[in-house]
């Protein structure tokens, strides 16, 4: 089996993995409801802006970072929300695990 069969192994076993097809099932249902979609859109962009921030500049801007907090808040006492966060979070734990595997291969090779 060459690399490129490994790779499209894998990327099917995570398009079939729990995390990955409840994840999708989640992100479906939120984005049925406008409402929900439009505030997890906005809680988003917020976080995404404090990671470039916090990046780029080394520094977090504190009104950024309360105001995702406050809409963060918000949107877990709504239980698809809680759900789908918790749902995001197992997706990208084992995304992150696979990457880990993967550079932990290749390590001696980048130092």
């Amino acid at each position: 089996m060459n690399i490129y069969d490994t790779a499209n192994r894998l990327a099917y076993e995570i398009k079939n993995s729990e995390e990955y097809t409840n994840y999708k099932k989640l992100k479906e249902e939120v984005n049925k409801n406008l409402e929900l979609k439009e505030k997890l859109e906005t809680f988003e962009k917020e976080r995404y802006e404090v990671q470039v921030a916090a990046i780029s500049e080394g520094k977090k801007d504190m009104e950024k970072v309360s105001n995702m907090q406050k809409l963060y808040t918000e949107l877990i006492t709504i239980d698809v929300m809680k759900q789908y966060f918790d749902a995001e979070l197992k997706f990208n734990v084992m995304l992150g695990d696979v990457n880990k595997i993967i550079s932990e291969a290749v390590e001696d090779l980048i130092r």
